[in-house]
Order: C-alpha cells, then sequence, then structure tokens
C-alpha cells in the first residue's frame, strides 16, 4: 500500500513540477520576445529527445542521469543572478535583501555551484 500512496505522490509532484515549469517558461517567452511559439513546436522540442534515447534503446537510467547532470549547468546560471538581484535595492525596492541574506545566499550559491562542478566532473570521468 505504501508504494502506492509514494507512486501517486511522486506523479503528483512531477506533474506539479512540470505544469510550474511550463507557466513560467511561458511567461518568460512572452515577456522577452513578446510573441508565442506554437504548440506543436513546443511539444516537439520537449518530446522529441524522449523519444529518440527510446527509440534508440540507450540505457533509460543511464540518459535520465546524464540528462540530470546536464541540466544542473544551468543552476549557477539561475542562482548567481538571483543572489545578484536580489541584493539591489533598484530592482527590489522595498523587497532588497539584507546583507547577512545576500551573504548566506552567496555562501549556498557558491556551494551548491562547486557540487555541480565536482557532479559533473565525476559524471564524465568516472
Amino acid at each position: 500500500m505504501i508504494f502506492l500512496v509514494f507512486a501517486v505522490a511522486l506523479l503528483a509532484s512531477g506533474l506539479s513540477s512540470s505544469s510550474v515549469g511550463t507557466y513560467a517558461g511561458q511567461v518568460v517567452m512572452s515577456g522577452f520576445i513578446r510573441r508565442s511559439i506554437p504548440l506543436v513546436v513546443r511539444r516537439g522540442v520537449t518530446m522529441l529527445p524522449a523519444l529518440v534515447v527510446l527509440s534508440l534503446g540507450l540505457p533509460v537510467t543511464e540518459s535520465l542521469v546524464i540528462s540530470q547532470v546536464v541540466l544542473s549547468f544551468g543552476i549557477p546560471f539561475a542562482l548567481i543572478p538571483l543572489v545578484l538581484l536580489t541584493r539591489r535595492a533598484d530592482v527590489m525596492g522595498p523587497y532588497v535583501n539584507r546583507k547577512s541574506t545576500t551573504a548566506i545566499a552567496g555562501f549556498f550559491a557558491v556551494v551548491i555551484s562547486g557540487l555541480n562542478l565536482y557532479l559533473a566532473g565525476s559524471a564524465v570521468f568516472g
């Protein structure tokens, strides 16, 4: 029974995180380029790589791990600008981070980026 509960929870969390990512991407794209990408193109870009991996018969678990390593390369490119922008009063107004918050966030951004480099190195070089 616990496996069924875990499976349903995992499915629900995957669906919710996917929808949040989709909506965030849609808002960012419409805000930056002021145009909409056709639905067929969006679905093709998101589904085609997975279909290629499956059709080639590549090991699914290894492919998933490699895809997560590749995705982890983007984390520093999100964290570092986030820390830098949230410390600026001209950007954040009254919601600007305190110096202590910025220092703690900067520390964790460096630690997480370092761990990502270690992960990438161990995935590539064994």
